[in-house]
């Protein structure tokens, strides 16, 4: 299985997207802000990052460009309540490998992550 980072301003969200990942096997990191996922990344460099785009201290974007400056190679899926094509197509550009809207199934998110990790990096 996967090591997984969850960044995520929302406990509930993490605690959810972390029940559903360990269920499967995964192993799961957690950030509740931006810089602490760029700080966090370093650390466990994992195989895929599930990131929110809305955080109070850093935006998903940039967190996104940091990680992508690190290691060109990173997998995230960017997870987000802002489906607005715009925001889909602008996440897609900087280098995301996919994105799910919220709110998100089990089943989607294991779909997702599943796709995400059989895919080679941008």
């Amino acid at each position: 299985m996967a090591t997984i980072m969850i960044v995520d301003d929302s406990n509930f969200t993490r605690r959810t997207h972390r029940r559903i990942l360990e269920s499967e096997g995964h192993i799961v990191h957690e950030a509740s802000s931006g810089m602490s996922a760029i700080e966090s990344y370093f650390v466990h460099r994992p195989d895929l990052v599930l990131l929110d785009l809305t955080m109070e201290d850093m935006g998903g974007l940039e967190v996104l460009k940091q990680l992508r400056a690190m290691q060109a190679e990173a997998r995230v899926v960017v997870v987000s309540a802002d489906v607005q094509r715009t925001t889909v197509q602008l996440v897609a550009e900087s280098g995301a490998v996919r994105f799910l809207g919220k709110p998100v199934t089990a089943e989607g998110l294991l779909d997702c992550v599943r796709a995400a990790l059989a895919e080679s990096s941008p």
